[in-house]
């Protein structure tokens, strides 16, 4: 047994001289401008009471799934959630996951062989750098949104080449030119993977439903902890893809299936939300009271992440502390985890935001930068 701990604390003491140390605290108290509830869907009651009534009228949707997918755990209830989900999406076929680290853990240690290439944005998210480090593929990167840097990564490779882009990218809330580069990775014959995690019930069904490119993009991944306000994702694809998945993919063959009440809660999610179109409404009402207050920003403008930059780290944990104070929960991003410089508040905007609370907070932001 490993007795001696002094790398650890030298690496934890380092990042708590730096300010950067992650401690676990409980949640806490305020006016929420930091989760990815951007619908307030975890909050909404009208949905909980649904959920609820289901719960009671099927106390086994509590029950644990009692094993993987292809041993005990493939009840009926995620068989009819993944084709449900297929034909909202307009794809063949769903795949779920019990999150959206393991979906991309999944596809991206699974679908690249040795001999292919994985050319990802230079800021996806970490769960697809993890799932290439379990990959035998080649992983290159290309500047971001630069199609142009894209064109070059591209027409230097032999062999097959999957891009990785996310649609909405969760530290900027800038927006990928989906369409410019669907059009040069099939100029050089290769297979784009989309991450729609945050774009997903934010717009639509996210922008692969809106520019209709389902037959052109190889899978789109589909995350329901954000917007959605439940838990788990999935991968939408061909059959053969979902069946490559099946037998070859170890993060979805070794996992214990979730509860049936998780993939009761996402059908039922798709249900209410289409029902209650008015709260995405609401969502890009106060991203435009948010955005006419003027403050500087690289986020897309109907974006509800919106990154404003503090290139220090002492200003913006003090920026932080302050709004904490002032009963404002926000989220700061230090450096090394994004470049010197670049540190940032990333401000998540809601429906259930009120227009008060947004002008309150924009003004303590403002005397910050």
């Amino acid at each position: 047994m490993l007795k001696n701990f002094n790398h650890f604390q030298e690496a934890l003491e380092k990042r708590r001289e730096e300010g950067t140390l992650r401690i676990l605290r409980p949640k806490s108290e305020g006016i929420d401008f930091y989760s990815n509830d951007y619908l307030g869907l975890a909050r909404n009651s009208e949905l909980q009471n649904l959920l609820l009534k289901q719960i009671i009228e099927n106390p086994q949707l509590l029950s644990g799934s009692t094993g993987s997918r292809l041993i005990s755990g493939n009840s009926s209830t995620v068989i009819e959630t993944e084709n449900y989900i297929a034909k909202e999406h307009n794809y063949s076929s769903a795949l779920l996951f019990s999150s959206g680290y393991n979906a991309n853990l999944a596809l991206f240690s699974t679908l690249p062989t040795r001999h292919d290439t994985i050319i990802v944005d230079e800021k996806i998210h970490r769960s697809v750098h993890d799932a290439c480090k379990m990959s035998h593929a080649k992983k290159l990167k290309f500047k971001h949104n630069d199609v142009e840097d894209l064109e070059q990564v591209l027409k230097k490779q032999n062999g097959n080449c999957y891009v990785a882009i996310e649609s909405l990218y969760s530290m900027d809330g800038d927006v990928a030119p989906i369409k410019e580069i669907i059009q040069i990775v099939e100029k050089y014959k290769g297979s784009l993977i989309v991450d729609e995690a945050h774009a997903f019930g934010v717009f639509g069904y996210g922008l692969v439903e809106k520019y209709q490119l389902q037959n052109r993009v190889l899978t789109t991944v589909i995350t329901y902890g954000k917007a959605f306000g439940a838990h788990g994702a999935a991968i939408l694809c061909e059959e053969i893809v979902k069946s490559y998945l099946i037998n070859f993919a170890s993060p979805f063959i070794y996992t214990t299936s979730a509860q049936n009440i998780q993939w009761m809660s996402i059908k039922t999610g798709y249900e209410f939300l289409k029902e209650n179109e008015k709260l995405s409404i609401k969502l890009q009402e106060n991203i435009k009271i948010f955005r006419r207050q003027n403050l500087k920003t690289p986020s897309f403008e109907n974006s509800p992440i919106q990154a404003i930059v503090i290139p220090d780290n002492h200003q913006l944990r003090t920026l932080k502390e302050t709004l904490l104070n002032e009963g404002f929960l926000t989220y700061a991003v230090y450096s090394p985890t994004v470049k010197e410089g670049t540190e940032r508040l990333r401000i998540c905007l809601h429906s259930f935001n009120t227009e008060e609370e947004i002008i309150q907070l924009t003004k303590i932001i403002k005397e910050f930068t």
